[in-house]
């Protein structure tokens, strides 16, 4: 591949990029209209769809699909890009994390469980993970698992603790003993 293309190539990507951050940077505090979303969003598909050769970047490009899919709701589309991204570059965290995301949208609380103790044996320490298990296994009903996965999400960072009292998540498990007592500690 000439220099040119691959110039090319990672012009798109940023491009792609940024439409993606310009809908999720802020997403939190000021969540775009969701037509406004999906244009943004429809906009990076179409840069990515554009790359004709993504090479080594094969993975990456997938990734960047499954999140706009995944940002535009579209969880079910959004797990096939992931996959693919993910037996590419299988030692990124964040591609099995979107992958748990998508699952526990589509009901497959198994195959998002499996996604995230997967991000887990490659970023044991990240919180965010042992949460994210932490609200899963809540959902399935498994108290010994969820207490685990958040007892060390807050070892990791206490700011965690701040999340329990509004995430639903752990609503099937609340009224549990172990749990109230995981919760109840003062920090």
């Amino acid at each position: 591949m000439s220099d040119f293309h691959r110039i090319c190539r990672q012009q798109l990507l940023r491009e792609a990029e940024g439409y993606l951050d310009l809908v999720m940077i802020f997403a939190d505090q000021w969540p775009p209209r969701a037509s406004t979303r999906d244009r943004l969003c429809r906009r990076a598909l179409e840069l990515l769809a554009s790359i004709e050769d993504p090479g080594v970047d094969r993975g990456y490009v997938k990734y960047l699909w499954g999140q706009a899919l995944r940002t535009m709701e579209k969880y079910a589309d959004a797990i096939g890009p992931l996959l693919e991204s993910a037996e590419d570059d299988p030692g990124n965290v964040h591609i099995w994390l979107a992958l748990g995301w998508c699952y526990k949208r589509v009901r497959r609380l198994d195959l998002a469980i499996e996604s995230l103790e997967e991000a887990a044996s490659i970023g044991p320490g990240q919180a965010m993970v042992h949460y994210n298990l932490a609200c899963y296994w809540s959902l399935v009903g498994d108290v010994d698992h969820a207490v685990y996965h958040l007892v060390i999400s807050f070892d990791i960072d206490t700011n965690y603790r701040d999340l329990v009292p509004h995430e639903r998540d752990f609503d099937p498990i609340r009224s549990d003993p172990q749990f109230q007592t995981v919760t109840s500690v003062i920090v």
